[in-house]
């Protein structure tokens, strides 16, 4: 990778090393679109993104992505099946509403899923429920509880027994500290979980 690691966040370099050069990739709630240029730029991808706000498409677009404007949870009705060597799910499941239908789609779409999200069992938000008795904020909490975007408050645990009750393979999941990879106990440890699954 020639990006300047500083230039990169962390869990964007994860997922950037998970993407096969020169696949084709569907990027869902891609936000202003950082991750699916970096996979453009790096891995010579042909990237596709949906997001649902306007102002972040304008930002998408100014970059010269192609992404178009939409709901995930209403579906993805209009993209055939295994049409996508990956879908990703970054950052954004726990704020969708409906997750189980919107990763049953997204496993139908793309080959291989790439989940990430914020680990709601790491240690620094179980310590300030213990010691504050409050809702945790953190770097990957960064919100208040009256203003957050997120729905669902999962662990790296979840997840995993979400997808065994699914049956949902894991090919590999990655667990990210403060800028490194946790390989100890990572639900306790880890800020945030990404997921590579597939589904036969």
């Amino acid at each position: 990778m020639n990006t300047e690691s500083k230039d990169v966040r962390f869990d964007h370099k994860v997922i950037l090393d998970l993407i096969s050069e020169g696949s084709s990739v569907l990027d869902l709630g891609c936000g202003s679109g950082d991750l699916l240029y970096l996979l453009i730029k790096e891995k010579k991808v042909h990237g596709q993104g949906i997001e649902i706000d306007e102002q972040e498409i304008y930002k998408c677009v100014a970059k010269g992505l192609n992404v178009f404007h939409g709901d995930i949870d209403s579906g993805l009705a209009e993209f055939g099946d295994k049409s996508f060597d990956y879908v990703v799910l970054n950052q954004s499941m726990q704020q969708i509403l409906r997750v189980d239908r919107v990763l049953k789609d997204a496993l139908r779409v793309g080959k291989k899923i790439i989940v990430g999200f914020p680990n709601f069992a790491y240690y620094k938000s179980r310590l300030q429920m213990l010691f504050h008795g409050r809702a945790p904020v953190t770097g990957s909490l960064p919100y208040q509880w009256y203003e957050t975007p997120n729905l669902h408050f999962l662990s790296i645990y979840d997840f995993i027994s979400y997808c065994q009750v699914k049956q949902v393979r894991i090919e590999r999941g990655v667990y990210i500290g403060e800028n490194q990879k946790i390989s100890f106990l990572p639900n306790l440890f880890a800020r945030i979980g990404i997921f590579l699954v597939s589904r036969d």
